[in-house]
């Protein structure tokens, strides 16, 4: 507790007299405090001394104003409000006991997909909300009235086809539910929405419809960037020689508030994760550290060989998406309909699944270090996943709005009016299709295969089975099935609304199809994640998910002409025109001419100005910032060096103990009085390397928990001396 100077000169009878220099202790902190600007909030004292150094840091005659403490008293009880808030979320976070278990027992880096999982559906769940209020309240509420009947139009289609109906030949009502015809009249698809004349009605659900979608994606980019930016992993600013201190969690990783064996056996196993995850960064670090200049080279020219070989396979496997699509959508009139429904879908997922296994083989040929065949496959899965479904896109869009195609449909209506009346529905479906049949597959994998391998491993013995083992729980793999299935739903806002509450559902069952598989039927990999770098690859991916959605979409909206029959544009040549109408109707003159101002050229190119200034003062600051910090570092290993230097002047002063002196109090306290590092758990910069061992008997530090670590660091003991 914080002394203050004392008030009175008398003490109690019974109390003690004050130890010498209490007093003169007491006056200097209590000066150092009130001339010091740190928050009293955070100070390690009691409370009754907070209130005495608040007063004290108040200005001499001036008395605070009933105002400013009612204002104080408002502002602790917010913070202390918010406080209790935050605990009450955390308590009754989503998942939160789940996530602590696979934590501790599989590592944090599989414990951030699971964390992954949940901020997806956090997304969803904000782009439901948003779809829900700005589009399908108001449209039930005003409930527009009827748009009048459907435009008559006439098609010269060739061989006498005419347009689609949407009957399905197929009367299955659960193929139905599968294929999405049986929502085709429901809030589900862009069809079903309707609206009358902007004139009509004070809110517009047309402008609502259009940009609810942009506003999801944006709000959604703004989150994944924060949590990008959040998780970057430290080494990007400590630098690649950076490693952490492991003696701090040598000494400090134990929760001493722990009580239950249970949660003892959790922390011991996360303890242990983070030791293993330590490690293994250090020992690649050192291999990438005694690599010459020819193997980097040797290397080199392998990496380019193997890419080439992966690129060719991923342009044949984008090919085959692109055919497989054509064909399915040129096809709709043959018997064989019913199967060519899920064709796209199936050939992806087949894309997908052998593909990595061809790169895991070519890349195995080449005899890589584990750490560099891991990342080159990875990269070349995540170019596979987003390359398939691009080409999905592009394939479809060919089919369906002619792009690079000439038909007379096409030419008078901007789109396949013959092969598809509301083409937006037709793109909904495909979109819907590619969900449904990935979560199906996630199941089908969990059941039909990882359990029936998990049991017949358990069941038999025998070199085969002990070779198959359990599977693998791969945080990548399971990582882009779930970013490429968050793709498909950024891809589908505008045709299918709804489609964020339907990937809800999936994921929320996805978390508990995946915790089960981790537990049950599969075994952790035997590489180690991080973290944040797993969190910043998770982001980095999800982000060229959302982009890769918005290119096409924009197109769409800006650019492509809208239906004639149905949906809420359908008298509109691009969803994008109700804009300026919206702004002709419900703007005065002044405001219009704003507008236009500022999406003019001569709006635009002062903002890119003024933006690559911006751009440029940061990157200057940056590189001042770096300079800075590389200063710090060489002033940093200077003065350990010096103090290196003066420890050995001083050893060298301090007498030898010879071979005949007997070892006893004296000497081993003069050899621990020795200091070994100024940096404990990792070596200093600067500092001199491992010397030469002297005889005797040694203990073995492969960790190298204790300095600098090497192939085996030796610690001196004194003969007939035990650890």
């Amino acid at each position: 507790m914080l002394r203050r100077p004392a008030a009175r000169s008398g003490r109690d009878p019974g109390e003690p007299a004050p130890e010498p220099g209490v007093e003169e202790l007491g006056e200097q902190e209590i000066g150092r405090l009130w001339s010091s600007q740190a928050q009293v909030r955070g100070l390690p004292y009691a409370m009754v001394d907070k209130r005495f150094i608040r007063q004290l840091r108040e200005p001499p005659g001036v008395k605070t104003s009933r105002w400013q403490r009612w204002r104080r008293r408002g502002q602790t009880a917010g913070r202390r409000l918010g406080e209790a808030a935050r605990r009450l979320v955390r308590g009754f976070g989503l998942w939160e006991d789940a996530l602590y278990e696979i934590g501790g027992l599989f590592g944090t880096g599989i414990q951030s997909y699971f964390t992954f999982l949940r901020f997806l559906l956090l997304l969803n769940l904000l782009t439901v909300l948003l779809t829900a209020g700005f589009v399908l309240l108001p449209l039930v509420w005003l409930r527009p009235p009827d748009t009048g009947p459907s435009l008559n139009f006439t098609l010269q289609c060739p061989g006498g086809l005419q347009p689609q109906t949407g009957v399905p030949r197929f009367h299955n009502q659960l193929w139905n539910v599968l294929t999405g015809r049986a929502f085709n009249t429901t809030y589900l698809f862009y069809g079903a929405y309707r609206a009358g004349p902007e004139s009509s009605s004070a809110y517009s659900i047309r402008l609502a419809y259009l940009l609810s979608p942009l506003a999801c994606l944006f709000l959604c980019f703004c989150g994944t960037l924060r949590r990008m930016v959040k998780e970057l992993p430290q080494r990007l600013f400590l630098g690649q020689d950076y490693r952490s201190p492991v003696s701090v969690k040598v000494f400090s990783s134990w929760d001493f508030c722990i009580r239950g064996q249970e949660a003892a056996t959790i922390k011991k196993h996360e303890i242990s994760n983070e030791f293993k995850v330590e490690l293994e960064e250090g020992r690649r670090f050192l291999l990438m550290q005694q690599q010459t200049r020819t193997q980097r080279a040797c290397h080199l020219l392998t990496y380019l060989r193997v890419n080439v070989l992966i690129g060719l396979l991923v342009v044949g496997a984008i090919s085959a998406i692109f055919w497989a699509t054509k064909y399915s959508q040129d096809n709709k009139e043959e018997s064989l309909f019913v199967l060519l429904q899920y064709l796209p879908p199936g050939v992806i997922a087949l894309v997908n699944f052998v593909g990595p296994l061809l790169f895991v083989f070519l890349i195995q040929l080449e005899n890589y270090p584990p750490n560099t065949e891991v990342n080159l496959t990875l990269i070349w899965c995540v170019v596979l996943k987003l390359a398939s479904l691009g080409m999905f896109s592009f394939s479809l869009g060919q089919t369906v709005l002619c792009l690079g195609r000439n038909k007379t449909s096409c030419e008078s209506f901007g789109y396949n009016a013959c092969d598809y009346q509301c083409w937006e529905n037709a793109v909904g479906e495909e979109l819907y299709k590619l969900s449904i049949f990935n979560f199906l597959l996630t199941v089908a994998f969990a059941f039909f295969v990882s359990l029936p391998r998990r049991l017949l491993v358990e069941r038999f013995s025998g070199s085969f089975w002990v070779w198959l083992d359990r599977e693998e729980f791969l945080v990548p793999k399971n990582v882009l099935d779930i970013v490429a299935g968050q793709t498909i739903t950024w891809m589908g806002l505008f045709y299918c609304p709804l489609l964020p509450l339907l990937n809800s559902v999936f994921i929320f069952l996805t978390f508990y199809i995946k915790k089960y598989t981790l537990m049950r039927n599969s075994k952790a990999s035997p590489r180690r994640f991080r973290a944040s770098s797993s969190t910043f690859f998770f982001q980095l991916v999800l982000i060229l998910g959302l982009l890769l959605a918005v290119v096409p979409l924009g197109y769409v909206v800006s650019s492509i002409h809208s239906s004639w029959d149905c949906g809420l544009f359908a008298n509109y040549a691009a969803p994008w025109q109700v804009v300026p109408e919206l702004m002709a109707l419900r703007l005065p003159p002044s405001g219009q001419r704003t507008l236009r101002y500022l999406g003019s050229h001569a709006f635009s190119f002062p903002v890119l100005i003024l933006l690559s200034l911006v751009l440029t003062v940061c990157v200057s600051q940056s590189q001042a910032n770096a300079r800075a910090i590389q200063r710090i570092r060489k002033q940093l290993v200077w003065q350990v060096q010096e103090k290196w230097h003066l420890v050995e002047d001083l050893s060298r002063l301090l007498p030898e103990p010879g071979s005949g002196d007997s070892v006893g109090p004296e000497a081993l306290h003069s050899r621990a009085s020795r200091p070994r590092s100024f940096c404990p758990g990792f070596p200093c910069p600067g500092s001199p390397g491992p010397r030469t061992p002297r005889p005797g008997p040694c203990l073995e530090d492969p960790a190298g928990l204790f300095g600098d670590p090497g192939p085996a660091r030796r610690f001196r003991l004194p003969s007939g001396s035990e650890l």
